[in-house]
């Protein structure tokens, strides 16, 4: 997924796949990529851990990736959330990230978004939550996310937000695909 340069010095663009599909993360591989993005994105991207983001919540949360496909196998993991229960009906979705090469491809983000909260949701979920960094707020209202109050987590302003359930129908995983082009 990294750039990198021809032997005549010019920057080569890695290839995205064409194909997304979000799911559950079952697989050792999945896992492992599921943990990795995470720890690029939040500890040495962003820098709001040290090393490794992983907390209490990893215990009894279900990851979910996105994998890029190639020829209808998948490439590798190119996004990441987590879905955890807190209470008898309230879910929570965290830790949503997509890596550097597909942030500018657009459908990774939804393809997270939608597995989380549909899987949820067949799971008995009747209120979903998430805490947004305040910069992507306005991309989880467009996602049908409402705010509910402005906090401040990890040194940076988040919102609480709250899908509208109406608009993520009850499914279980069964791989959300779409065309990444």
């Amino acid at each position: 997924m990294l750039d990198r340069v021809h032997p005549w010095g010019k920057p080569v663009r890695a290839q995205t796949a064409q194909r997304i599909t979000a799911e559950l993360a079952r697989e050792p591989w999945q896992v492992a990529g599921y943990f990795q993005l995470r720890r690029e994105i939040f500890a040495a991207e962003q820098g709001l851990f040290a090393d490794s983001d992983r907390d209490r919540f990893d215990e009894h949360a279900s990851p979910i990736v996105a994998q890029g496909e190639i020829a209808g196998m998948p490439d590798g993991v190119v996004g990441v959330v987590r879905i955890y229960r807190e209470g008898k009906d309230t879910w929570f979705g965290g830790r949503l990230g997509v890596a550097r090469a597909y942030r500018r491809v657009g459908v990774v983000g939804t393809a997270l978004i939608t597995e989380a909260v549909s899987t949820a949701h067949a799971w008995g979920c009747q209120r979903f939550l998430a805490t947004v960094q305040a910069a992507n707020a306005r991309y989880f209202e467009h996602h049908h996310f409402r705010r509910l109050e402005a906090l401040e987590l990890l040194g940076r302003p988040h919102f609480l937000m709250q899908a509208d359930l109406e608009r993520y129908p009850a499914r279980l995983s069964s791989a959300w695909r779409a065309r990444a082009s």
